[in-house]
């Protein structure tokens, strides 16, 4: 059955995520682990995993190539491909894994999705609908879809092999670093946190899950005790608007080694700007979540603690990094 976070069985299993990695070995780009200056978090040693250099500039890569894999090791994946409702790195990513599989992709946008990434879409094959102005629009469309050309159903984050796909990260992680202490993680909807937590978990690594104060669908649902729904208002709520967290991702959040922290969009905006300021790092509001919780002093490293802080994707307009300086 796996870990059992909160004495209620799981859906993702530690023996998922080792399946995953076996699935996406070779089909992936390796993390690349960047250290941060000595000093510059005090007596903390810490590592920037740098998962933005995936394929389409996301984790999700990995998720997206582990569930049509699966399907298709199963003999469940059609030839009327996969259907999906995001028009951002999770709809990029499934087209990426359908022309891995050689099957068409639908991927159903909102008409207000930014023309950048429709026409990215586009460019990695798939058959893009534009359909309403909201999100759920989009979902409803593509659910008629389904029903009506037999594709597969795929979600952006709320599934057993997106999430088992997500964890193949942490176990890169902790093979070039097994000394981490603890790996800090941005959180949507709950896939990548679900899929790091349960490969963290397993080799005694702490996890740090971080999400914008006014964008907190699993830190809302840790304090209701239940799945929630919660107002999206964020800087980052392009990448991290989830209006609800999975229910698996709330079992894995409730274990001891987990801990829920928030962090104002000043500090995200301001942790971005230092990446691209100091480093040249160009990433997603939703990748710098993850580095506020420690420069805005969210969580606080204890001396001599070694961290890992992933930088989760980098589908955004540098534009404003570098031009903010010259206003």
């Amino acid at each position: 059955m796996g870990h059992e976070p909160g004495g209620v069985p799981v859906t993702v299993t530690y023996r998922d995520v080792r399946a995953a990695a076996r699935q996406v070995a070779g089909q992936v780009r390796p993390v690349v682990l960047a250290p941060l200056d000595e000093g510059a978090l005090g007596a903390a040693r810490c590592w920037l995993a740098l998962e933005f250099l995936q394929h389409t500039g996301s984790f999700k890569a990995r998720g997206a190539f582990t569930f049509l894999r699966g399907h298709a090791d199963a003999g469940t994946l059609p030839k009327a491909g996969v259907v999906i409702a995001s028009g951002g790195n999770a709809g990029l990513a499934c087209a990426w894994a359908a022309a891995r599989h050689s099957v068409p992709a639908a991927v159903f946008v909102p008409e207000t999705a930014p023309a950048v990434k429709v026409d990215k879409l586009r460019g990695l094959g798939a058959d893009v609908h534009q359909v309403g102005t909201e999100y759920a629009d989009a979902l409803d469309a593509s659910r008629k879809y389904a029903a009506e050309t037999g594709a597969l159903p795929s979600h952006a984050y709320d599934h057993p092999l997106i999430a088992a796909g997500a964890g193949t990260l942490m176990e890169e992680i902790h093979q070039a670093l097994p000394e981490l202490d603890t790996v800090v993680v941005s959180v949507g909807g709950g896939g990548l946190f679900t899929g790091v937590a349960v490969s963290a978990l397993e080799h005694g690594v702490g996890v740090v899950a971080v999400e914008p104060e006014r964008c907190r669908a699993l830190n809302a649902a840790l304090e209701a005790g239940e799945v929630v729904d919660v107002p999206v208002d964020s800087v980052a709520a392009d990448s991290l608007g989830a209006r609800r967290a999975s229910a698996t991702a709330l079992e894995w959040a409730r274990a001891e080694s987990v801990r829920s922290v928030l962090v104002p969009d000043e500090a995200i905006v301001a942790a971005r700007q230092a990446l691209w300021d100091d480093r040249r790092l160009a990433v997603e509001h939703a990748a710098a979540t993850a580095l506020a919780a420690i420069t805005s002093g969210a969580y606080v490293p204890r001396p001599g603690e070694r961290i890992a802080v992933v930088l989760c994707g980098a589908n955004t307009d540098p534009g404003d990094l570098v031009h903010r300086r010259a206003h």
